[in-house]
């Protein structure tokens, strides 16, 4: 009690304006490591990778292919049974009756057919969808300018995904043509080293673009959608 009244006296407005200052002695820091100091990990100066750069638009191509790639891969054998429903819906009359069929005809083996098609294929889909949606997206928006490019940026993203679409449907209308030919044709070929040379011997080229059109009213309103849903819903979860 005693000392805080002398505190409170040497401050009252009375008193001299000239008042020293006490300052407390700092409190030692104990180190987390005895022994050791620790200090914060350096921050590398700028970003990882740049945005717009090139090593930005082949890491975006490369998750493009691990994404599309590996993904349509490891459903190959539901494909499989799809596209069989599809052709021939009186001898695969369901999902489940499709896989008891495939598999008293072609064993467990049966059920891969076409994976190596749907794995080149999709990558290379994956590649130019991913990678030139970014592409697209940079080129575009340098020309509408920076204001334009945010008030109009669902534009911006659809249009951006339909002309990386446009493109990525380009490289994987040979390798789904191939697919559909060996899951779906009676005493065609098994592999896709089989299936390139004879389709092109039998059909030339047309026989890996004929399907192009179709791939593309599928895939492209399919890939605008995905892409501007993608970034409105990134945007309201920042928000």
């Amino acid at each position: 009690m005693w000392n805080t009244f002398l505190e409170v006296s040497k401050n009252n407005p009375f008193a001299s304006p000239v008042h020293t200052a006490r300052c407390e002695n700092q409190q030692e820091m104990k180190p987390l490591v005895p022994g050791r100091t620790i200090a914060a990990a350096a921050v590398p100066e700028g970003d990882s990778c740049e945005f717009g750069s090139a090593k930005y638009f082949a890491l975006c191509g490369l998750g493009g292919i691990l994404s599309c790639g590996i993904t349509h891969t490891g459903i190959v054998p539901l494909d499989l049974v799809k596209c069989r429903i599809q052709v021939d819906p009186a001898k695969y009359k369901s999902v489940v009756n499709g896989f008891k069929v495939t598999l008293a005809e072609d064993g467990v083996r049966g059920l891969g057919k076409g994976w190596a098609p749907t794995f080149f294929g999709y990558s290379a889909q994956g590649l130019c969808k991913f990678g030139l949606y970014e592409v697209f997206k940079v080129f575009y928006s340098g020309i509408i300018g920076e204001e334009n490019s945010y008030l109009y940026r669902t534009w911006l993203y659809l249009a951006a995904s339909a002309s990386a679409e446009f493109f990525a449907d380009i490289g994987l209308s040979p390798m789904e043509a191939a697919k559909v030919k060996i899951q779906t044709t009676p005493g065609f070929v098994g592999t896709l080293r089989e299936a390139l040379p004879l389709m092109y011997k039998n059909e030339g080229m047309s026989a890996f673009y004929k399907g192009l059109v179709p791939l593309w009213m599928r895939q492209i309103p399919y890939t605008m959608m995905k892409f501007a849903c993608f970034e409105r819903t990134v945007e309201l979860l920042y928000a």
